[in-house]
């Protein structure tokens, strides 16, 4: 019993040494960024803007707000989710053969690391360079915020795709295959039933993720209420800022609340 207690008594200095190591590079990584950043003190004008722009959430444009055409709120968001589905849905299903392909229990070593290198090359640039990519390609529209957001879900849905592939229980596919069951009915009843929760609760992580990344994309033409926003903040029409921010506000909420409750149920059953 003293020999255990000595023991722990010998580890505690050890310990304390590498939280406190651990603390200082943290300091050290901390004060090293700050001194990249040029704290610019805000002058009368910047705040001015401030309080506008809570005037205008405070007092928003109601006209804009209660619009059904497809100037208004209520149609720029339904745009903004259209562009968010769409993408997910694309960038969901093309990620399902480049999953498998990264998978190492599936594929050689050659094919597995190719494939990681091209998904890791699509994870490296930004959203809004593709966006300002697809703008170019396509014209500026909700066409080019479906590609830009097909094209980004690819580099983080196929890397959680991989994950659950990796940890698919092969003594169910081993007994399958005792029974002499086809290919086809061990895809069926063997590979997807295990896959398709976890598939589908990504699937809806993923589409909360490009609700908020479509909303930027508007910035640069590719549809979705980001452009009438900079829009009104260019013409410092703040009564229409307000309404646009409370509507996408409201729905980053509610979609917020219905993906954890969906995302919940699938995994937990």
């Amino acid at each position: 019993m003293s020999d255990i207690i000595s023991a722990k008594l010998n580890e505690e200095p050890s310990k304390k040494k590498q939280y406190a190591l651990l603390a200082i590079i943290i300091l050290a990584a901390l004060i090293w960024s700050l001194s990249a950043i040029q704290f610019n003190a805000t002058d009368e004008g910047g705040a001015k803007i401030a309080g506008k722009i809570i005037l205008g959430i405070l007092q928003p444009d109601m006209d804009l707000l209660w619009n059904f055409t497809d100037q208004g709120v209520f149609y720029l968001l339904f745009e903004t989710i259209c562009i968010a589905f769409l993408g997910t849905i694309f960038g969901a299903i093309l990620s399902i053969p480049v999953a498998f392909l990264m998978a190492p229990s599936v594929v050689p070593k050659p094919v597995y690391l190719l494939t990681r290198f091209f998904v890791i090359i699509i994870r490296t640039i930004p959203a809004l360079v593709y966006g300002l990519m697809f703008v170019r390609v396509t014209g500026p529209g909700p066409f080019a915020g479906v590609m830009t957001m097909s094209l980004t879900s690819i580099g983080m849905v196929s890397k959680l795709y991989v994950d659950v592939i990796e940890d698919i229980d092969v003594g169910i596919l081993e007994a399958m295959d005792a029974m002499g069951c086809t290919t086809f009915e061990k895809i069926r009843f063997g590979i997807i039933p295990q896959l398709i929760a976890n598939f589908t609760s990504i699937t809806i992580y993923r589409f909360d993720m490009n609700l908020r990344d479509a909303t930027i994309l508007g910035l640069v033409g590719a549809g979705g209420i980001g452009s009438p926003l900079i829009f009104a903040m260019n013409s410092y029409r703040w009564n229409q800022v307000g309404s646009i921010l409370i509507g996408l506000i409201l729905l980053i909420l509610l979609v917020e609340v219905i993906s954890n409750r969906l995302r919940g149920k699938l995994v937990n059953g």
